[in-house]
C-alpha cells in the first residue's frame, strides 16, 4: 500500500476503574523510530506498544503520548460539612473578584475533600492502554493511507509532465540531428582544410576514412539521446506501476512474501531518472534540450521530495 509517514491518531479506552487516552504522531524517517511520553503509571505499556507498532509500521518517527484518569470512589468519600463550608466561603471570595466563576463539579469537590482514588491492578492499566492504542492505530493507519494516496496522485501528475517533456525532445530530435549533421560536415571541411591546405596529396584514403569515422563517432556520442529517453520512459512506466498497482499487488503478497518499502523503491527509481536527466543535459545540443534537461531535473526533485514522506 502507498502510505504516507505523516499522520495523527488518537484513541480512548474507558473502564469502571478509569480511562486511558493514547495519541500517535508520525512524521517521515528512514527507519522506524518510536519515542514515548508516558506517565510513570503507564511505563509498563512501553514495550508492548513498541512491539505492536513495529508489527504494523515499517518506517517513520512515531511519538506516543498517553495520559489516564482514575475513577473515584464516591461511596467511600466522606465530605464533612465543615469542608463544604470552607469551599463555599472560598468560592464567595473568588466571585467577589471574578463574578463569572463557575461552581466546582462533584469530582472536583471530592478531590478537594481528599476522596481516595480506586486502587487498580497495573495489568488493568496495561490492558486499557493497549485497547486505546488499537483505536489510535486504526486512525493513524487510515490517515497515512489517505495522505499516501494524495501524494501518489501528485507524483503521477508530475510524471505526466515529465512524459510530455520527453516526448517533445523526441519530436525535436530529427531536426536537431539534421542541424548537427550540417554543422559536423562544415567542421569536417574546415578541419581537413586546416590540416591539409594543399589538398589530399599527403593523406591516404584509409587515413581520411579513419579521421571521418572518428569525428562521426564523437558526434554520435554527443548527440544521440535515444537511449536516455527510452530508459527515462521505462522508469516512468515503473513509477506508474508502483503508484497505481502496488496496492493490488501487495494483496497477492500476504503469503509471507515480503515486499520492499515503497518509499525506498521510489527513491532508488528517482535516482535513476535523475541520472538520465543529467546525461541528457550533458549531451544537450541546443538551448531547447538544455532547458528540457533542467525542467526534468526540477520535476524529478519535486517527486523525490514527495516520496520522502512515503513509507
Amino acid at each position: 500500500m502507498i502510505k504516507s509517514m505523516t499522520a495523527f491518531g488518537s484513541g480512548k479506552s474507558e473502564h469502571p476503574f478509569g480511562s486511558v487516552t493514547v495519541e500517535l504522531r508520525s512524521v517521515n524517517s528512514r527507519f522506524l523510530d518510536v519515542q514515548f511520553r508516558l506517565p510513570d503509571e503507564l511505563r509498563l505499556a512501553e514495550q508492548p506498544i513498541k512491539e505492536r507498532l513495529s508489527a504494523e509500521l515499517t518506517r517513520g518517527k512515531v511519538e506516543v503520548r498517553a495520559h489516564f484518569s482514575r475513577a473515584q470512589s464516591v461511596d467511600q468519600a466522606e465530605i464533612s460539612e465543615e469542608a463544604l463550608k470552607r469551599t463555599a466561603a472560598q468560592l464567595d471570595r473568588i466571585r467577589k473578584v471574578l463574578p463569572e466563576t463557575a461552581s466546582p463539579s462533584m469530582s472536583e469537590i471530592l478531590s478537594l475533600s481528599g476522596a481516595q482514588h480506586v486502587q487498580v491492578d497495573p495489568d488493568l492499566w496495561l490492558s486499557a492502554c493497549q485497547a486505546a492504542l488499537e483505536h489510535a492505530l486504526v486512525e493513524l493507519s487510515a490517515g497515512r493511507l489517505r495522505e499516501g494516496q494524495r501524494l501518489a496522485q501528485v507524483m503521477l501528475e508530475t510524471s505526466r509532465q515529465i512524459h510530455v517533456i520527453a516526448s517533445e525532445v523526441e519530436m525535436q530530435m530529427p531536426a536537431l540531428l539534421a542541424s548537427h549533421k550540417e554543422r559536423l560536415a562544415q567542421k569536417l571541411r574546415e578541419t581537413i582544410h586546416n590540416a591539409f591546405p594543399s589538398g589530399f596529396t599527403h593523406i591516404s584514403g584509409p587515413e581520411l576514412s579513419e579521421r571521418l569515422a572518428s569525428e562521426s563517432s564523437l558526434f554520435a556520442l554527443r548527440i544521440d539521446v535515444a537511449e536516455e529517453l527510452a530508459r527515462l520512459k521505462s522508469h516512468l512506466g515503473e513509477l506508474e506501476f508502483l503508484l497505481k498497482d502496488l496496492s493490488s499487488s501487495s494483496a497477492k503478497l500476504k503469503n509471507n512474501t515480503p515486499r520492499g518499502s515503497a518509499g525506498k523503491r521510489l527513491d532508488f527509481l528517482f535516482q535513476e531518472m535523475n541520472r538520465e536527466a543529467n546525461t541528457l543535459g550533458s549531451k544537450a545540443g541546443s538551448l531547447e534540450m538544455t532547458q528540457a534537461a533542467i525542467d526534468l531535473k526540477l520535476l524529478i526533485e519535486q517527486m523525490k521530495e514527495q516520496a520522502m514522506n512515503i513509507e
